[in-house]
């Protein structure tokens, strides 16, 4: 008998929920109820001082008033700690997880970005210090905790993209998972709930494949299944430029000034190839249509 797909939404409320956000909701919620599976909405606030309560349950609302619904009460990460540290004490015990003292700039100074994300290989600087270093390190500056990856090739089979693969040491380099100020790192906290929540597909932006490959071999390494992945293409305005919360572009509060619910799902479904006109639509039209051979692969402009 084959596992019900259960699809998510997994968004980060330090902001209101932008064009590019809904997008990816959509199409991940498109997907999950066209194959008659469950659909669940989890809050990444794991970072707390950046996502306060109201902002997450702005994030609910819009949602809400665009006719989204969810199979179980979202999922906060910010009330999980408990959970991420037993997996976390896992790792430990496995000699998984060494502390690091280096500090941003170090970071920045030490080798080439990160093929995805520009964010520097970590060149294991602090991988190999003896007891002594580290309790003469904690003296003076708290570590980050970072999992340790191998030398080794992971391969992500990505519903849009084919087959991607990063060799972890070369191309990722040991990441943290637990921050200096002691908060949680996205890669475990992520794993950790696709894979406690029944996650089977996991539909995200394609700024995320990067991180991919590290957080299949931490669903190995901790025993739990790996989903089916999509990575969609970006959402960009009328020139081409990335749409990004930070940017503050196409706020929802003027969009829905001007447009209906409908009219807003329905441009973005046109973007995104599921329908073949910009016109109004349903979640339930939409879903009655949706097939992952429409949906592009190259980044969608919005038709404003």
């Amino acid at each position: 008998m084959s596992t019900p797909v259960t699809g998510r939404f997994a968004p980060t409320p330090s902001g209101r929920l932008h064009l590019g956000n809904i997008l990816c909701c959509l199409l991940s919620y498109l997907s999950a109820r066209s194959q008659g599976g469950r659909f669940l909405l989890r809050i990444e606030d794991v970072d707390i001082p950046r996502c306060p309560r109201h902002l997450a349950q702005q994030c609910i609302d819009d949602l809400r008033l665009l006719g989204f619904e969810w199979d179980e009460e979202p999922l906060f990460q910010s009330g999980r700690g408990e959970i991420y540290q037993h997996y976390y004490d896992r790792l430990l015990s496995q000699g998984l997880v060494y502390p690091c003292f280096c500090t941003r700039a170090q970071l920045h100074a030490a080798q080439a970005p990160n093929l995805g994300d520009h964010e520097p290989v970590y060149a294991g600087t602090c991988s190999r210090l003896t007891a002594e270093e580290i309790a003469q390190r904690s003296l003076s500056r708290s570590p980050a905790m970072r999992m340790r990856v191998p030398d080794a090739c992971v391969t992500v089979t990505d519903r849009q993209y084919g087959a991607f693969t990063e060799n972890l040491a070369r191309d990722c380099g040991d990441y943290i998972i637990r921050r200096s100020d002691g908060l949680w790192g996205y890669q475990l906290a992520c794993v950790v709930d696709d894979a406690l929540s029944g996650v089977t597909e996991v539909v995200r932006g394609r700024d995320i494949l990067f991180s991919t490959p590290r957080q299949i071999e931490l669903l190995r390494t901790l025993g739990f299944g790996i989903p089916a992945y999509a990575h969609i293409p970006l959402l960009t305005d009328g020139q081409g430029r990335r749409l990004a919360k930070r940017d503050k572009d196409l706020d929802l509060t003027a969009l829905l000034e001007r447009m209906s619910p409908q009219a807003l799902l329905g441009m973005l479904a046109y973007a995104a190839g599921v329908i073949p006109e910009n016109t109004p639509a349903t979640l339930p039209e939409l879903i009655a249509v949706f097939d992952w051979a429409n949906v592009k692969r190259e980044d969608m402009r919005l038709p404003l």
